[in-house]
């Protein structure tokens, strides 16, 4: 890295290629697969892509297709992935008691969109005692549902592996080998103890380190805390409440003959896994067209900056809906909770949200050119892909070559993050230090 001078965000962008490959290679193994045999390599890379980025896009069932060791190599990967390689590494570094480098910790500053290169070591400390924490209190309390069904072995893996797959907004299930292939988590769909331990290990994944950070610092006097922590928690209380009631109201049709109490869990759950974590309880294709546009922008949304979710993210879209009040009521700053937002954060807002609508459209007008499908479903499968949210229609064991490698690219992208690979690509390009002349335009 130093011979060739390469920046933190192409360190990163190059590290989860790595990733992807050496996951694909191990998965391709015969060891890996559940029938002893080579699985193809292309089924393979798009399943490693899938879970290094923790989207939950799957061309083969998890649980029937891979073996134990598959199953691993996908746990690791998804936990990598999660915590970012970076994190990881640091934490090999940190047991063996090696010197973290001024080099490395510059990289973790921009891998964990950290501003204190000071202090990123105890707070990656704390970040990951809270994650192994979390993932651990949520393994216990499957567990209560897993082993009476599962069995003491089998259901601690399998506590584990959902626990870790729900924090990590991944996606990946185990559910094929009860209730049939691809079925996620459907037949938990009237189950308390599962909903609310999967919804609450997204929602605290999904919140991202920053946050976390903050509201152990501050003990969790939210007066105290920082704009960026208040705008986050708002906007995920307003999309959680605000889009269970809505899915409530929007498929009463498809509730109906369930219990009152299993309608609510359905709602919660469709509001929640789109935020990014890939699981559902209903079928995905079944949706009403009103609730797939909902689920659309749930998935664009995403999580928090500094998380383990995808999509454009929560003080993304907070920043944008603030200034366009703002506008309207003819302000020339935006506010919120009795603080000046600055008028720089809005630029890279705006270009996050073009480039991720712009890279959705685009791949979805691709591959309904290449593979002839339902703009709907195509589309789905594009925001879940470069939102690295892994919930779909049931389409993508039915997209072509080109469109797969469309697919895996939009999840790379969207776990690398789109600006940043953009300015990995140009980072060593000169800027030309000329102003030119200015000129207003007509806007609106």
């Amino acid at each position: 890295m130093k011979k060739t001078k390469m920046t933190s965000v192409q360190v990163i962008a190059l590290g989860f290629l790595l990733m992807i490959f050496v996951g694909a290679v191990l998965l391709s193994l015969p060891v890996s697969s559940a029938s002893h045999t080579h699985t193809p390599f292309f089924d393979c890379l798009f399943t490693s892509a899938s879970a290094s980025c923790v989207t939950g896009l799957v061309v083969a069932d998890t649980g029937t297709h891979w073996s134990l060791f598959g199953q691993i190599v996908l746990l690791v990967l998804i936990q990598i992935g999660g915590l970012g390689f970076m994190s990881v590494s640091a934490l090999f570094l940190l047991l063996m008691r090696r010197r973290i480098g001024l080099r490395f910790r510059v990289i973790l500053v921009d891998s964990m969109n950290y501003s204190q290169i000071g202090d990123i070591l105890p707070f990656l400390r704390r970040i990951l005692y809270g994650a192994f924490l979390l993932e651990g209190a949520g393994a216990i309390l499957l567990s209560f549902r897993f082993i009476p069904m599962l069995g003491v072995k089998r259901g601690i893996y399998y506590s584990i592996f959902h626990s870790v797959t729900a924090f990590c907004n991944a996606g990946f299930d185990l559910m094929g080998s009860i209730s049939g292939e691809y079925s996620s988590l459907v037949m938990f769909s009237g189950d308390w103890l599962v909903n609310l331990t999967v919804c609450g290990l997204i929602l605290l994944g999904a919140l991202g380190f920053w946050v976390w950070n903050d509201l152990w610092n501050k003990k969790c006097m939210l007066h105290r805390c920082t704009l960026h922590t208040k705008l986050t928690l708002a906007v995920s209380a307003v999309l959680v409440i605000g889009g269970t009631l809505l899915f409530r109201l929007l498929e009463n049709g498809n509730f109906a003959g369930m219990p009152e109490h299993e309608k609510w869990l359905c709602s919660l759950f469709d509001a929640v896994t789109p935020r990014t974590a890939g699981f559902n309880t209903t079928d995905t294709a079944a949706l009403t067209d009103s609730s797939v546009l909902l689920t659309y922008l749930l998935m664009f949304i995403g999580g928090g900056s500094g998380s383990t979710a995808g999509g454009m993210k929560m003080t993304t879209i907070a920043v944008l809906l603030l200034f366009v009040i703002a506008g309207i009521r003819n302000q020339e700053e935006a506010t919120a909770f009795g603080r000046t937002i600055p008028v720089s954060v809005l630029r890279p807002a705006v270009t996050v949200i073009a480039m991720n609508a712009g890279l959705a459209f685009t791949g979805a007008a691709i591959i309904c050119a290449a593979d002839g499908l339902a703009m709907r479903d195509v589309l789905f499968e594009t925001i879940s892909a470069v939102s690295t949210v892994g919930m779909t229609t049931g389409i993508t064991r039915a997209l072509g070559p080109l469109s797969r490698v469309i697919i895996i690219f939009l999840m790379y992208l969207g776990r690398v993050g789109s600006v940043s690979f953009a300015l990995a690509m140009i980072a060593k390009r000169q800027q030309i230090p000329v102003t030119l002349p200015s000129e207003n335009i007509l806007v609106g």
